[in-house]
Order: C-alpha cells, then structure tokens, then sequence
C-alpha cells in the first residue's frame, strides 16, 4: 500500500472532472442509476425515505456539483454522488476492455465467486456483505461472512477487526466507499489478496495503489434494458438483462 485509502475519495472526485450535465438518475430498490457521459450505477441504501429534499432537481445539474455529495454522511447524497462519479469513469476506463468476461456456470450475480473458486479453496476467506445465494460456496471453501445486518450465519461489524488480518483473501464491496468504511477495511486486509467487487466498482488502476489487488465490477452490455430493471425494482436480475461481471488483476 503506498497510498492511504483514505484518498480514493480525492481520487475519485479528481478522476471524474468533466463538463457534463446529469441526464438522469434512477434510485431503484437496489441500485442507483446515472446517465451522464455514460452510464454510472451504486447499490441504494437500505433504508427508504420520503423526505429528499432535492428530488425533482438532479437532471441537468453538473456532475461536478453533484461528486462533492461523496462526502457527505447523508446515504442518499453520497449514492447519487458514487453514480454520477461511475458515469464517467467508467464510460472512459480502459481497464473495462483490458478485463475478463465472466461467463459462469451458475447464478450470473455470482460469477466472481465461481471464478475465484479454484484460488480460494483451502484458504481463511473473508466476504463483505452476504451475497444472495453464496451459502452454495460456503461448502467448497471456508468462507466467513460480515454483514452489517447479520444472521445466525453471519458475523457483525465488528468482527472485521478480527477476521480480516488473517483472511488469505477478502472480497471487498465497493459500496463501502459510499459507506465511509473503505479505508479502515482495506487497512485491515493488507495480508490478504483484496477484491473490490460489485457494480459500484470504479474502473481505476490507481487503486492499486490502495492495496486493492483485483478488480471485479461490470460492464454495461445492455444500457435500455439495465435501466428498464433498475426501475422496476431488480436486484441480481441486472446480471442477467443489463450488465455482465469482469475481473482485472491490477499490478
């Protein structure tokens, strides 16, 4: 690590400077949507509200006025923020065509974990946020699982303290960026090989940097029908209309 991870919220800001207006934002139930340069996604908050006071007032705002929310403790600024900073970023990375497909077997949310299946077995596995359907690799491989909202299977937050300086390797969720948890959680896991995982993913080799070993976001393959199952409620069902998983080793 040659850069605290505290930086990433500097480097995203400064990696999406851009001219470029808001086209359109959807928050569905479990992913967040901006059109801009291109096409940016973040994973909702858990929680709903009534009372966003600038609802009705996103479209054609500047990107650049919108990136700052990143900061912010507030869940729904700081989510609008990541998918508008995604929007760029990732229209423009050319990391996204130096990655590999994913083509699975099994559940397409899933692709990450099947792929990384024959590195892992044998080792201490730390995963970030139970993922629907993981339980079918928990036989295959000892996985330990922090949830924030944890059942009988799971372990809480605070475990992460414990588990991850000595996991072999962690699988991150890039939604911890939003959640202001990145930098302490990639601290702890500098023993281990790190995966920053999911649609929140920015495509940005100066992660590397950071301690981040791979790279395993998405690639939009279908723009219309990806918008059209955020809006309707979808939630690993993008897997299977709008986007596909990639991995890139970063070195």
């Amino acid at each position: 690590m040659k850069v605290h991870p505290r930086e990433i919220y500097n480097l995203l800001l400064e990696s999406s400077q851009t001219t470029a207006l808001v086209e359109e934002v959807i928050i569905g139930l479990t992913w967040t949507f901006c059109r801009a340069n291109g096409i940016g996604l973040c994973m909702s908050p858990g929680q709903a509200t009534r009372t966003l006071p600038w609802s009705g007032t996103l479209v054609n705002q500047a990107i650049a006025d919108l990136a700052p929310w990143l900061y912010s403790w507030d869940s729904y600024q700081a989510t609008i923020a990541m998918a508008a900073i995604n929007s760029v970023i990732n229209s423009n990375s050319p990391l996204i065509d130096k990655a590999q497909p994913l083509t699975p077997k099994n559940s397409p949310n899933l692709a990450v974990f099947e792929h990384f299946l024959p590195l892992i077995r044998g080792k201490q596995v730390v995963v970030i946020g139970r993922y629907p359907g993981l339980s079918q690799y928990e036989q295959d491989t000892e996985i330990s699982v922090i949830e924030r909202q944890p059942s009988d299977r799971d372990f809480p937050d605070p475990a992460c303290e414990y588990l991850l300086p000595e996991a072999d390797w962690v699988f991150l969720t890039a939604t911890s960026i939003v959640n202001k948890t990145f930098p302490r959680l990639v601290e702890l896991s500098q023993n281990a090989k790190l995966v920053l995982m999911g649609p929140t993913v920015p495509w940005l080799a100066e992660l590397a940097d950071m301690g981040i070993d791979y790279l395993a976001g998405v690639a939009v393959t279908n723009a219309e029908a990806l918008r059209q199952t955020i809006a309707e409620g979808g939630g690993t069902r993008i897997f299977e209309t709008g986007v596909q998983y990639r991995v890139l080793e970063l070195v």
